[in-house]
């Protein structure tokens, strides 16, 4: 079994992810208060699709629960998705991380977004992450650029590895991970796990009696992802890999990485 790069004491990182209620309209302010945290699982409950459209390669890979920094210091989150029957749609908020008053829209597959002053369209929706393509070929290469650096420093130095489509530094990032079909265990012992491209995963509880366990991500400082109340079976996605939640223990969780 793969063993991540280290494993450090968690300290103090105070990550604490709200989820929004599912809003009627599509775009509102956003002054409603946040919601519980399980809202944002409830799309991995229902029995409705997992993804509706279609990954891109220009795509900012937005995760549930957490957000994506900008190159302009601006940021787009991924709080809420809701299945409806066959359609998935999803709540965005602007800015990498929450605030009081920041805009929020229900979006579905084809919409378009302007966070910003920049506009995106959405390209996929699924109950663990949010694709978002730049409509500029300015942005596009903006978001493609190589790092100055490949060597993370645990900051928010570390934005071009953790927010960027550029093919060699997500094949990097993918590579600090188990190979395909292998399995990830994840301590529940409040211990972060580090990884190459500055990513760093917690535990945030299990509760094998009810078969659910939470999983925080942060990158560059910014939370990048929550899965709240996540069961065996189901996705999660970090750094552009996804995995299978395939076993919960009092004492870990094990994520098997998707074979493609």
């Amino acid at each position: 079994m793969h063993t991540p790069v280290s494993t450090y004491r968690l300290m103090g990182i105070g990550a604490v992810l709200l989820a929004l209620a599912s809003c009627g309209s599509s775009s509102t302010g956003g002054d409603a208060g946040p919601t519980a945290s399980p809202a944002t699982a409830r799309a991995d409950r229902d029995n409705g699709p997992q993804c509706q459209g279609e990954d891109s390669t220009d795509g900012l890979h937005v995760l549930r629960g957490g957000g994506f920094k900008l190159p302009d210091d601006s940021g787009v989150q991924y709080t809420d998705g809701q299945v409806e029957g066959t359609t998935l749609t999803a709540t965005l908020r602007d800015g990498a991380r929450y605030e009081p008053g920041q805009q929020q829209w229900t979006v579905e597959p084809g919409s378009e977004v302007t966070v910003s002053n920049h506009a995106y369209t959405v390209r996929q929706i699924c109950t663990y992450r949010v694709v978002l393509e730049p409509k500029t070929a300015a942005d596009k290469t903006a978001f493609s650029l190589p790092p100055t650096s490949t060597k993370p420093t645990g900051s928010a130095a570390d934005g071009s590895l953790c927010f960027t489509t550029n093919r060699e530094v997500l094949k990097t990032a993918a590579e600090g991970f188990p190979g395909q079909g292998e399995t990830l265990a994840l301590l529940n012992n409040g211990g972060v796990q580090r990884f190459p491209n500055g990513l760093s995963i917690t535990v945030s509880h299990v509760d094998t009696a009810a078969g659910t366990t939470g999983l925080n991500g942060v990158c560059a400082a910014i939370p990048v992802a929550a899965y709240e109340d996540v069961r065996s079976g189901q996705t999660v996605e970090f750094a552009g890999v996804m995995f299978k939640i395939s076993a919960l223990t009092e004492e870990a969780v094990k994520l098997t990485r998707v074979i493609k």
